[in-house]
């Protein structure tokens, strides 16, 4: 079955910029670019919360949570099977631990998740 497995993060002063990577590996039923992509992030004590989304093949339609809207970036290359969020413009607020997810129908792959923090 697919794994996904993010990287990229870390941490970041205030005003920096963080690239996630999640890349797929494993046998992908169906092909990587028939699924969609999204980032999710937790926080301790909190519900895991939808970041970004990213619609399957080219990934021409993306979505972002209100809080994302213009400051991070989701996309996607079929060719390394790779889903992408570039945050620019990091405040404290954005630690979290990251999850990536991939989707198509009722199948439904996450990795492990990244963690993010960000310092003043």
């Amino acid at each position: 079955q697919m794994q996904l497995v993010e990287s990229g993060g870390g941490m970041a002063q205030t005003g920096g910029s963080l690239r996630l990577s999640c890349v797929a590996s494993g046998y992908v039923h169906g092909g990587y670019s028939a699924y969609t992509g999204s980032w999710y992030r937790q926080v301790p004590g909190k519900e895991r919360v939808l970041v970004a989304f990213i619609a399957s093949g080219s990934g021409g339609l993306t979505e972002y949570a209100d809080f994302a809207q213009g400051r991070f970036t989701i996309s996607r290359d079929n060719g390394q099977k790779t889903i992408y969020l570039q945050m620019d413009g990091v405040g404290v607020e954005v630690t979290a631990v990251y999850y990536c997810r991939v989707s198509l129908r009722d199948k439904e792959y996450w990795g492990r998740g990244s963690q993010v923090s960000v310092s003043p």
